[in-house]
């Protein structure tokens, strides 16, 4: 497929209320999206690194900045057969895999819609309806917060991610436990704790949890190996698995139990289903998150979540749980309670309005 011209847009997201973790709050998502262009078709893409270096050393005007100074100029005018060229062509640019993933995604769903393929398909995708679980920032009360669970029980979840903090842990838990024994809960702790903090997690073990993810550094697959060897709750790795070489030393340590997949994370799409495969392999199951994308990237972390081996819940919301206004005119939705069917769509499944983007576009590049 060859590439005849690429848009880069750097934007932000305003969110119905702030999302709060470990490593700050954010009132607004910032991402950086791509319109990759072939002939007469085009097709979009949305890679979330957030404002500030704060999720991974990435934020989303240096991811912009790069997606479109460095890689978009090695795959201009370029024919490539399929995503693993692509990559090879960018592979000179070290890390930076939001960056990457911005330009890598717009070529998978550019050429879904080229192929007339759903991207699913494309990615090897067959659960025709994907489950999804609920998520809770640090509130401002446990009650509030056990009110917020109630909810999200009653609404059909089968699984709640507890957001966990220094001040935000082990009182909050134990509340979280007493009022629901039996309810499957983890824990995203956002590298926010050392391994001094392991007498502490010695008490999170005694609580059920599913999992505990990413508890130590960002880039740690050490540290977290011997965590896992001292806890019986399973390690499940976000941060840390930015590329296939992290998830292979990752399996290799015995750093974790589970894999959180984030396509903008990990590089790009081919990434994300090579880091499945190797889990798979292992016998360490996956799930799919999310970043708070609009529903451009959302839906196409709804393709992904299809995969074979997506053993939990994946972090997928519908539009109405972050924002006021969805970028695209139609919505994320349910397809029932907790669940959420992939789109049979060429191309994308959700594309930004036109008007809508351009109110939230703080920067853009054409590039032809």
């Amino acid at each position: 497929m060859y590439i005849d011209a690429i848009d880069v847009y750097y934007v932000a997201h305003p969110l119905i209320e702030p999302w709060t973790t470990a490593y700050g709050s954010d009132p607004v998502i910032h991402s950086v999206m791509v319109k990759m262009t072939s002939g007469s078709e085009c097709a979009w893409s949305e890679s979330t690194p957030f404002l500030a270096p704060t999720y991974s050393p990435e934020c989303a005007f240096g991811a912009y900045y790069v997606a479109s100074e460095f890689l978009a100029p090695l795959v201009l005018h370029k024919d490539f057969e399929n995503a693993a060229q692509l990559n090879e062509a960018m592979a000179v640019i070290k890390g930076n895999p939001f960056a990457h993933a911005a330009i890598e995604i717009a070529y998978w769903t550019l050429l879904s819609k080229v192929t007339k393929t759903p991207l699913h398909t494309l990615l090897g995708g067959t659960d025709d309806e994907v489950d999804v679980g609920a998520d809770f920032g640090r509130q401002a009360s446990i009650d509030i917060l056990l009110e917020r669970i109630d909810g999200a029980i009653n609404a059909g979840f089968k699984r709640i991610k507890l957001k966990a903090m220094p001040g935000w842990d082990l009182d909050m838990l134990r509340a979280v436990r007493a009022t629901y024994p039996k309810f499957t809960f983890h824990i995203d702790c956002n590298s926010g704790y050392t391994l001094e903090d392991l007498p502490m997690f010695k008490q999170i073990d005694q609580l059920g949890l599913a999992m505990i993810e990413q508890p130590l550094f960002h880039a740690d697959v050490i540290d977290h190996a011997k965590l896992q060897q001292a806890l019986d709750t399973p390690i499940c790795l976000d941060e840390s698995i930015n590329s296939p070489y992290m998830a292979e030393k990752a399996i290799e340590l015995g750093a974790c139990r589970i894999i959180n997949i984030k396509p903008g994370r990990c590089g790009g799409l081919y990434n994300a289903v090579k880091i499945n495969e190797m889990a798979q392999q292992a016998g360490i199951g996956c799930w799919i998150g999310g970043m708070l994308e609009s529903a451009v990237g959302a839906g196409i972390c709804l393709e992904l979540a299809s995969m074979s081996n997506m053993v939990y819940p994946s972090d997928l919301f519908p539009s109405s749980r972050f924002y006021t206004e969805e970028l695209s005119d139609n919505e994320v939705v349910f397809s029932s309670p907790a669940k959420m069917k992939p789109s049979n769509a060429f191309g994308n499944a959700f594309i930004p309005n036109e008007a809508r983007l351009a109110a939230r576009t703080l920067a853009h590049k054409h590039l032809e």
